[in-house]
């Protein structure tokens, strides 16, 4: 481990400003839209005590955080990277897409509310067309029944719900229910958005949710932490985008997978709030359980701007012992990004991961043969729809108008909240975009998750777009796989939209002007915090009802879209053989492979219905070809979805091939619940993404690892498979594959291991982690 004691020892000697009025046993509420919710910093800070005299050692900030949270600090073993922790997160958040198959599993559990303060984001099923107010009437018009269903299934069960046009879930979060020392878990892989306000905001499957939701105890491996020290002051073009696009360069996709990212050294005072939670959002992208910003005043400023300054105030007191990082901290991994000598980055197309710092942009499109006109700029989304960012976009455009320019490509603007969108509106900055001519959209997730009508191309154009959002894996954001999305900054993206060009330079590049002038665009500048405070804009809330016993939960039976759960089927105590495998996919597998979104979005809530596009988007080893898959037994070549009904109609379980990685990028757990649903019955991979793995595993699919990676390439999709020794499953205690070619050529062995713990086999045996909450709630 590396240490940071010198670091830290100077950031723990300034500390905050000295408060008065409150003390560690004061109640503060947790946001100003529950009551009866306080923060129970006084009992986590014994928590950590606890596990500080157990190891002897002092803890990083994400330590202190996680350790704080313990269900039981006294007996809970604690190595990093090896045991699995048991925690009490403080909330849960579920967006749209997602709380559907939650809540029907909720549902289906008898418990008349939630043990823990839930609300539910309507965001994900608005699809971008015509423009903010068409497209939001357009989405209640006909996403009515599962609004409709939500709506009451939160009044029900005392769920706080947003409505349509509120906003992207972790802007809300943001906004009013995030704060220091906090621990969140919600069902979207950019909950870690959060983390901006020095939390633990960690994305789940919806059955971890559920599990919470019914007063369990949470379950995560606990991670490694890798400390990434900022020095210095980011200046000119560069914001905190480019901080985290830089280190996916640096980590690649996976880099992070295991590990909480926390932020340290002189540079994390240098910039706000959001610009932290832009970093946070966008960690997902390399893996990591969830990344965090130390306490500092950045966040009380945000607090004091969103109303909750006494929640401030009470973290102060805090401070100290809790809300910072121990001198003599160690980190598993320690990465320095020097601000001062930080550039604009550029990161893709089709991987976030594949960085180009905006100086060599010119010379790496050109030699890619990336298409070089720039055909949209899309700014804003969950990870870059701040104030600040707003208005550092506006203040280029303004520069850009004063020339008499306006954008050469189309130009969207998301905004994150209700609150953002009236704010700009009365600021002046949503005229500035418009004038520009610039489309503003809904406040939701549009673009950056594929709900884009996109019409100035056709499927199969080559092209290039520039967006502020976090993910651009192919097919995205338009359903065009010949799309080139890259991701940076909403500054870069202006200045894209501005050019034209991918070449285009905006720190070196002249452009000219209506006279034929040249000009150097300005350094964009920004407000982080608006001067005459946040307006609101329209209440879009609703709080549960007092009186929830009479609310009925809205089904219709006829439904296409919603569909009650019926209970998997358990293990049959028996190894499994002779299994055909229904795809072996190359190259990279995500939850967008696996289980798309975009028009899919509509049916998160009937797994028949969603199963339909089960790995239609992976590609197979035998043909090369997405959707295309031989029937092991007729020979017939159908979709992936259809020959793995085939199968399961006809008693056979199958297992799936896949690489590195496997399942990495959204947490959508219906990537886990249609193979369970379509008779899977084992995924195999070289490694999993650490979401997708426990999806799995909580819905009685067996996750599989192949310890010697020449497993993968040797194993073909023609060939059977056997998997021995699951009458002895144990963890830490590899089974073994037994491939039988299809060539007739001899049978051999491969030994796959799995992260188990007993608990988790339970859950395979049980044929699901619900079957077993519901089996050992009746043995009680």
């Amino acid at each position: 481990m590396l240490s940071a004691r010198r670091v830290l020892a100077k950031i723990n000697s300034r500390g905050l400003a000295t408060v008065s009025g409150l003390t560690k046993d004061s109640l503060v509420e947790m946001n100003l839209l529950e009551k009866g919710n306080y923060i129970n910093y006084k009992q986590q800070l014994d928590n950590v005590n606890i596990v500080k005299e157990r190891l002897g050692r002092p803890l990083t900030y994400a330590e202190k955080l996680l350790y704080g949270h313990l269900d039981k600090p006294h007996e809970q073993d604690i190595e990093r990277g090896v045991s699995y922790l048991k925690l009490r997160p403080d909330r849960i958040a579920c967006q749209d897409a997602t709380a559907q198959m939650a809540i029907l599993q909720f549902m289906s559990a008898g418990m008349p509310s939630v043990a823990t303060p839930t609300t539910v984001h309507c965001d994900h099923l608005i699809q971008a067309q015509k423009g903010g107010a068409a497209d939001l009437e357009r989405a209640i018009r006909l996403n009515k029944e599962v609004y409709d269903f939500l709506a009451t299934a939160c009044a029900k069960y005392n769920i706080g719900f947003w409505k349509p046009g509120s906003g992207i879930i972790h802007q809300i979060v943001l906004e009013n229910y995030a704060f220091p020392g906090e621990l969140l878990i919600g069902t979207d892989s950019h909950t870690p958005n959060a983390g901006g306000l020095g939390q633990l905001a960690i994305g789940v499957g919806g059955a971890d949710a559920v599990d919470v939701m019914a007063g369990l105890p949470w379950e995560l491996k606990a991670p490694k932490i890798i400390g990434v020290k900022l020095t210095g002051r980011m200046n000119g073009w560069t914001s905190p985008k480019d901080i985290i696009l830089k280190l996916a360069g640096i980590t690649t996709v996976k880099g992070g997978t295991g590990a909480i990212v926390e932020y340290f050294g002189d540079g994390v005072d240098t910039f706000s709030c959001t610009g932290m939670a832009t970093i946070c959002n966008m960690g997902a992208e390399i893996g990591a359980t969830t990344s965090v910003f130390p306490f500092n005043n950045s966040m009380v400023d945000f607090l004091d701007a969103t109303g909750r300054s006494e929640i401030g105030e009470f973290a102060k007191v805090f401070q100290k012992e809790y809300l910072s990082a121990d001198p003599g901290c160690e980190y598993d991994q320690v990465i320095e990004i020097d601000l001062n000598t930080l550039e604009p980055h550029i990161n893709g197309p089709f991987t976030p991961d594949l960085a180009t710092p905006v100086s060599k942009m010119k010379e790496v499109a050109v030699a890619n043969d990336w298409p070089l006109e720039v055909k949209v700029g899309l700014i804003g989304s969950c990870t870059n729809s701040s104030y600040e960012d707003m208005t550092r976009a506006a203040s280029i455009i303004e520069d850009a108008a004063s020339h008499g320019v306006k954008s050469k490509s189309l130009y969207t603007v998301t905004p994150g909240s209700e609150q953002i969108r009236a704010t700009i509106a009365r600021d002046g900055q949503l005229k500035t975009f418009t004038d520009f001519g610039g489309s503003v959209l809904a406040n939701a997730c549009g673009p950056c998750i594929g709900q884009w009508d996109r019409q100035d191309i056709k499927k199969g154009d080559k092209n290039t777009i520039v967006s502020s959002f976090n993910r651009n894996f192919t097919s995205r954001n338009d359903g065009n796989p010949a799309t080139h999305a890259f991701v940076a900054s909403p500054e870069m993206v202006t200045a894209y939209a501005i050019a034209g060009d991918l070449r285009f330079n905006p720190l070196t590049d002249k452009l000219k002007d209506k006279d034929g002038n040249e000009f150097l665009l300005k350094d964009p500048v920004g407000v982080g915090l608006p001067v005459r405070g946040y307006d609101p804009g329209e209440n879009t809330y609703q709080a549960p009802p007092e009186d929830r016993a009479s609310v009925e939960v809205v089904i219709s039976p006829s439904s296409d879209r919603l569909q009650r759960l019926t209970p998997f089927h358990p293990w049959d105590g028996k190894d499994a053989e002779r299994l055909p495998i229904l795809i072996k996919s190359v190259g990279k597998t995500t939850t967008d492979h696996i289980s798309m979104a975009g028009p899919w979005l509509k049916y998160r809530g009937h797994l028949q219905n969603i199963s339909n596009n089960y790995m239609i988007g992976a590609i197979n080893a035998e043909n090369g070809e997405a959707n295309n898959v031989k029937n092991h037994y007729t020979g017939v070549y159908s979709g992936v979805p259809d020959t793995a009904a085939a199968y399961r109609d006809n008693g056979v379980k199958w297992v799936v091939i896949g690489g590195e990685n496997f399942g990495e990028g959204s947490s959508r757990e219906h990537a886990a619940l249609e193979p369970r649903y379509l008779g899977g019955f084992a995924i195999i991979t070289k490694s999993f993404a650490r979401i997708h793995e426990t999806n799995l595993k909580k819905q009685g699919l067996l996750p599989l690892n192949f310890t010697d990676p020449a497993a993968y390439d040797r194993i073909q999709p023609d060939d059977e498979v056997d998997i021995l020794g699951l009458t002895e499953l144990a963890p830490g205690k590899n089974v073994t594959l037994r491939v039988h070619p299809a060539d007739g050529s001899p049978t051999w062995e491969t030994p796959l291991s799995h992260t188990y713990n007993a608990e988790q086999i339970e859950w395979f045996k049980y044929g699901s982690a619900l079957n077993n909450m519901a089996a050992v709630k009746a043995s009680k």
